[in-house]
């Protein structure tokens, strides 16, 4: 498992019953985590004192119950000199999915000894927690999401972490069509980021269902990589999109293995050495780690 061991404003204090129990800089919040299917005895103060606890409803979504948690804060990732604005919003979320640090420090060694000007596309790319890591090690970046908000919220991000003036461009856009059209001009990148959604709609109504969408987009955008590219990383919170189903598209869709030679006109043949495994965070006070999705990196050599 690739563990996101590198937080200091950040922790998992505990997990329990379907929840857990964070704190997120000064303030300490609780909310559910479907992995989290043991039940332990709730020791921590934290449970019952908290800034912010999102509750789950059964007819589905929830809300917030907040105790002391502003509107907004920021904390940071020290080792790549990153700063987040957090709010907490609509379904759970605060604003970035900690977890994928241990992905932005893969990549970033990368860019950084990759001694040359690198270019990477970022899909799906929420609020710009890996599209700053990029920018941060020295690449331009494009950045595409379907929703307006968040690509703004990225913006803040970029801006808190001294990058306002980055080369980074931002696109509110539908990512396979954005795709499609940088296949039609002729434009590719070094290195391609996805976190796919389960379940999604572009902003013309256009809807995305990773288990009918996600390989063919993964062919699609593997169109678009340059002829000496650096890297792919796919990540997944989706059940069945397990490190096995992730390496095998990897390998397939975007190394060509395994393909026949009556398909050559659709995909390139590349060399790469490809990874996948879980991603986590360590749970303070002992050995135990959350599960928090998985990951498929490819480095092309």
């Amino acid at each position: 498992m690739w563990l996101a061991d590198g937080w200091t404003e950040y922790k998992v204090l505990d997990t329990s019953s379907g929840e857990k129990l964070e704190k997120w800089g000064d303030y300490t919040l609780v909310r559910p985590d479907p992995q989290v299917i043991w039940n332990t005895e709730k020791k921590l103060p934290g449970w019952n004192k908290n800034n912010g606890h999102y509750y789950r409803s059964n007819k589905g979504g929830g809300e917030w119950e907040f105790h002391g948690l502003p509107q907004e804060w920021t904390i940071g990732y020290e080792k790549l000199g990153l700063t987040f604005h957090l709010k907490p919003f609509s379904f759970k979320h605060t604003g970035i999915f900690p977890e994928q640090a241990t992905n932005w420090e893969w990549f970033s060694k990368l860019i950084k000894n990759a001694g040359r000007p690198i270019k990477v596309l970022n899909l799906f790319a929420y609020t710009g927690g890996a599209t700053i890591a990029a920018a941060k090690a020295g690449a331009s970046v494009t950045h595409v999401d379907a929703s307006k908000g968040m690509v703004t919220w990225a913006k803040e991000n970029a801006a808190s972490s001294g990058l306002a003036d980055a080369p980074i461009r931002y696109l509110v856009d539908d990512c396979a069509k954005f795709v499609e059209r940088e296949i039609r001009r002729g434009n590719t990148y070094d290195g391609i980021i996805m976190d796919p959604p389960s379940y999604g709609r572009g902003p013309k109504g256009e809807i995305w269902k990773i288990e009918d969408s996600v390989y063919p987009f993964i062919e699609l955008v593997s169109k678009v990589l340059s002829d000496n590219p650096l890297f792919f990383l796919i990540s997944s919170y989706t059940t069945g999109l397990q490190p096995g189903v992730l390496t095998h598209m990897m390998k397939t869709a975007v190394l060509g293995e395994g393909r026949s030679s009556s398909d050559a006109a659709n995909y390139k043949k590349r060399k790469g050495c490809v990874e996948a495994s879980e991603i986590g965070l360590p749970i303070e006070g002992g050995d135990l780690v959350l599960p928090c999705g998985a990951a498929c990196r490819c480095e092309f050599n």
